[in-house]
């Protein structure tokens, strides 16, 4: 049953799960560490995702590998040291796992603390015409009238009464939408392949008009 739940499943859809996880677990977080904290030994994310989400041991360690590279998530490690029975000092770690800055933003969006996205690149340098959205995304000016209609289509989708997984899948793949948006030549595969996520959204109420319109900037940024 836990095999095949996870085959179900999208890489995606997967690291969505585990990011969730790692979010919840800060939000409710007493201490650091320990069983109410915010970092978690992977034993326990493993046992946790089987129990919660019929999610295989492979499926979390491969996933969790692919938010570590991207910063979503951080490994703290822990040394010790204890006594052998002959009385020499044995070195011992343990490691832990919690949600970053990065990925805390990644669920609720960019907020009054957080880091500009281009942050030390100067902008000017590039020759490009960039322009700040509503939702605090930059992009290329020549792209502004599918970067703002995107920006209604978050604020519709956040608004609604969708459950927070479902908000997160969607908001997420507009944020990769936008970030291409702020190239002077954006990778057409990725917006192409997150937009199929995103329409998906015109089944939430009040968001399938929005969802036409910005489905007819996309046809025509890709012409």
């Amino acid at each position: 049953m836990a095999k095949s739940q996870s085959l179900a499943l999208s890489t995606n859809e997967v690291r969505r799960i585990l990011l969730v996880y790692f979010y919840d677990r800060n939000t409710n977080a007493t201490s650091s560490k320990g069983k109410k904290g915010s970092a978690v030994k992977i034993s326990a994310i493993k046992a946790e995702s089987k129990a919660q989400h019929q999610l295989t041991q492979q499926a979390v360690q491969s996933n969790l590998t692919y938010l570590l590279s991207q910063g979503w998530v951080e490994e703290q490690e822990v040394q010790k040291q204890f006594k052998s029975k002959s009385g020499s000092l044995i070195p011992s770690s343990t490691k832990f796992y919690q949600i970053t800055a990065a990925g805390i933003d990644k669920i609720e969006g960019e907020g009054e603390f957080t880091m500009p996205k281009f942050n030390g690149i100067k902008i000017e340098a590039t020759g490009q015409n960039i322009i700040t959205l509503g939702d605090g995304n930059k992009i290329n000016a020549r792209f502004s009238d599918l970067g703002e209609a995107l920006v209604e289509l978050r604020d519709a989708i956040t608004k609604s009464e969708s459950s927070e997984a479902e908000k997160m899948n969607l908001v997420a793949d507009i944020d990769t939408i936008q970030s291409q948006l702020a190239k002077p030549n954006p990778n057409q595969s990725i917006v192409t392949t997150a937009w199929q996520v995103v329409k998906g959204s015109a089944a939430i109420n009040g968001c399938s008009t929005l969802v036409g319109k910005v489905g007819d900037l996309i046809a025509s940024f890709l012409s």
